[in-house]
């Protein structure tokens, strides 16, 4: 279904159960007619009705989620989200299609090729190709967080705007769970512009 045959803003579509190897989860599919791309939920236990929910917001990353690259710490954080929900009586991990902070996987590649030929960071390869270096937006996320039923959320992020963008939705943000993980000598570069130049709370520089 795509998200232009969506009726209302965000909708359930399909749920199923879903055991990984971290644990027993039901997947959560959605369409919706604000971006119209396929997000979905991982949920553990019952969330509807439910204060202080864990949530983690995972922008999908296909070379670090598929492809185990190092250049990121995308797919150590989404493993530990997993890991750490599985253990809980309940959570969800968003599994949101944004792409390269919502640049996309093309333009994405691009842009680390202007980091190995340039030596630009992070920052400066986005402007370089004409985009800001975050134009990821949450509302769809925020939507799905309200046709889960919850209620409010503790949110699993080092990154502020997240808090911000999800309050701006009307989704109440109770606490933040710090979420490190990892750093290698290949992202310790990539991860001290996301604190200096991004604002995340990152312990390490």
């Amino acid at each position: 279904m795509g998200g232009s045959k969506c009726r209302g803003k965000v909708k359930i579509i399909a749920r199923a159960a879903l055991p990984t190897q971290y644990g027993k989860f039901t997947v959560v599919a959605f369409c919706n007619s604000i971006d119209k791309k396929e997000h979905v939920a991982l949920v553990k236990g019952e969330v509807r009705g439910k204060e202080n929910v864990p949530l983690r917001m995972h922008s999908e990353c296909l070379t670090g989620d598929v492809f185990h690259s190092l250049r990121c710490d995308c797919r150590a954080q989404l493993e530990a989200a997993l890991k750490k929900i599985s253990r809980l009586p309940s959570g969800v991990v968003l599994y949101m299609r944004q792409e390269g902070r919502g640049i996309g996987l093309t333009n994405k590649i691009r842009a680390y090729e202007l980091q190995d030929r340039h030596g630009f960071d992070t920052v400066q390869a986005n402007l370089a190709l004409g985009f800001p270096s975050d134009i990821r937006d949450y509302d769809v996320a925020a939507e799905m967080v309200k046709v889960l039923g919850i209620k409010s959320v503790n949110l699993i992020t080092n990154n502020p705007d997240k808090i911000g963008r999800l309050l701006k939705y009307g989704v109440r943000v109770v606490k933040r769970i710090p979420h490190e993980f990892g750093r290698t000598k290949y992202n310790s570069a990539y991860l001290d512009v996301k604190k200096k130049k991004m604002r995340h709370m990152l312990s390490e520089v």
